[in-house]
């Protein structure tokens, strides 16, 4: 392996980038696993994040001493941390709570998110200015795009604020079809 990075210099600093991205986006996952309470799947990545990240830091240990090296090794580490987040986004792990102040009749609102299969309820409360309607539902992290155009189509001005669940007990909530059921 060391004929291949003395023939081809460009090589090691190539190896170390990708190697970054893949450790750093695991580890990434993995604290975003631990925050939710995932003991299975944490420690797995876990052992592979640190699996890279040892065989990365041999090689640039004992072969990188070059600038290019170096930068890529920071590199590696930025475009990991990027691209762990944007996996995390496109994976959608977890729940979130939705809680919508309006000014309009809530229970409106209740029922459109329960015909969309998204348990919610209402709680009538006063606000500076007026009284509210305060409507909270938890849902799927992969359902909020669908929450947040119900809540649009039902009033633009709501004041909305979400909050990530760590977890969640009994309820109602929307099914979801399973990657076998969609084919």
């Amino acid at each position: 392996m060391v004929e291949f990075f003395a023939m081809h210099p460009w090589a090691l600093p190539a190896a170390i980038f990708l190697g970054r991205i893949c450790d750093v986006s695991l580890g990434t996952l993995r604290i975003i696993f631990v925050s939710k309470g995932e003991k299975r799947i944490a420690p797995v990545i876990g052992f592979v994040e640190v699996f890279i990240w040892v065989v990365v830091i041999s090689q640039v240990l004992s072969q990188a001493n070059d600038l290019l090296s170096f930068l890529a090794y920071a590199g590696g580490y930025a475009a990991g941390t990027y691209i762990g987040l944007r996996i995390e986004q496109r994976i959608g792990f977890g729940f979130v709570k939705f809680r919508i102040f309006t000014a309009r009749k809530g229970a409106s609102l209740v029922a459109r998110l329960n015909e969309s299969g998204f348990g919610s309820t209402v709680i009538r409360g006063q606000g500076a200015v007026s009284e509210v309607d305060i409507v909270e539902t938890v849902v799927s992290r992969k359902d909020s795009k669908a929450v947040e155009k119900i809540i649009d189509e039902f009033d633009a001005k709501a004041f909305c604020l979400l909050e990530d669940i760590r977890a969640k007990q009994l309820g109602i909530f929307a099914r979801r079809q399973s990657l076998l059921q969609r084919k």
